[in-house]
């Protein structure tokens, strides 16, 4: 019975140690910065580790072309480029988080969403 207890507390301290690493890893994606482009860099998109974009810019000359199709094309394509550099930096830093953590079924789980 109290060979239990100590399993109980040992699964406590790991659950408080994996808090603080979770909690230093939303700080971290919170300052990472990744960037998509496309069209020969004639559109910029930045997003954070938080997948959230901060900012798009656009070439004047790709502005000037008048060619909405395009510009929404090059836009999208940046963007998508940004969020899976984010998606990956992501995964990166949440792998790094769980590292020597046993927790049954973390590793599969983390799996499940590319982060192992």
């Amino acid at each position: 019975m109290l060979k239990g207890l100590g399993n109980i507390a040992s699964m406590m301290k790991q659950a408080s140690q994996m808090q603080e690493r979770l909690a230093e890893a939303r700080e971290k994606l919170a300052s990472v910065r990744t960037e998509g482009s496309a069209g020969g860099d004639m559109v910029k998109v930045t997003a954070t580790g938080e997948m959230k974009i901060v900012s798009v810019s656009l070439d004047p000359s790709l502005i000037e072309s008048g060619d909405r199709e395009m510009m929404e094309e090059l836009v999208t394509a940046a963007v998508n480029q940004a969020l899976q550099k984010a998606r990956e930096a992501a995964a990166a830093t949440m792998s790094e988080a769980a590292t020597g953590i046993d927790v049954p079924g973390l590793s599969e789980a983390l799996s499940k969403f590319g982060m192992t």
